[in-house]
């Protein structure tokens, strides 16, 4: 992985979120599909569509409390969600991610290269169904900074390098075959990969388990219950990310809507 640094795009959408309950700032949110369309393939129309919708759908991280199961739409992205699991572009291939250092961006990078240019389907859609250990990278920098994650990274990296972009991205779009451009290695960072249109999807049992695991160690500096704890963990997923009540039971609901497992 390249020396991160941190990207533009992240923090244009950080504006867009922060302070957000149900309500969006839409100007802002129109400018972040814009931003987003530079990365699109031509062609890609659907996937834009999307883009936009998701965009536009509100993501609740206002959250004060929480419980172990999600028992209504409100406590989950759900508008969001549904606009996932509807997308009528084909193909659409979702990822089973839950190993935090393994290939796993690389890899959903590679298909989404592959399905594109060399398949000619513009309007493919690489959905990462994130969760175990792999959760860890849809949280921003101030819990990561909090709750001293770089431990769980066996201090091999002291803050979210996943959300951050390499100068990679700042190549021209239209040099597909740049071996240093924004669609190679170089260039494996979720906040990339969201703007070339794949969709990162967070699980609340993954947050709730995970919270239940500090809470029970007593890393808990500000003393909150557990749910509280959930609760701030939800309120702090990096912009974009669509929060589902369980990623193992959501496969299941994207396989019903004709998602290919990966």
């Amino acid at each position: 992985m390249s020396s991160p640094l941190p990207s533009r795009r992240l923090a244009l959408q950080s504006t867009l979120v922060a302070g957000l309950g149900l309500t969006a700032l839409g100007s802002g949110r129109a400018q972040a599909a814009a931003a987003q369309d530079r990365f699109l393939p031509q062609g890609a129309a659907t996937l834009a569509e999307l883009g936009k919708k998701l965009a536009a759908a509100p993501r609740r991280r206002d959250f004060k409390t929480t419980q172990m199961i999600l028992e209504h739409r409100s406590e989950w992205d759900s508008e969001a969600l549904d606009l996932v699991l509807a997308y009528a572009g084909k193909p659409k291939q979702v990822w089973n991610n839950t190993n935090l250092e393994g290939p796993w961006l690389n890899l959903m990078r590679n298909s989404m290269n592959a399905q594109i240019w060399s398949f000619k389907h513009p309007d493919f859609l690489a959905v990462s169904a994130t969760h175990g250990p792999a959760h860890l990278a849809l949280y921003d920098d101030a819990l990561w900074a909090k709750y001293q994650f770089a431990k769980f990274t066996k201090g091999k990296q002291k803050t979210n390098v996943w959300i951050k972009t390499s100068p990679a991205a700042d190549a021209d779009p239209k040099s597909v075959e740049d071996s240093k451009g924004v669609y190679s290695p170089a260039d494996n960072s979720i906040t990339v990969l969201q703007e070339r249109g794949a969709v990162f999807l967070a699980c609340h049992n993954a947050i709730w388990e995970f919270t239940g695991a500090l809470h029970a160690k007593g890393i808990n500096p500000d003393k909150k219950t557990h749910g509280e704890m959930a609760a701030e963990f939800t309120n702090h997923l990096i912009p974009g990310v669509v929060l589902t009540p369980g990623i193992v039971a959501t496969l299941v609901e994207l396989e019903d809507a004709g998602y290919r497992y990966a």
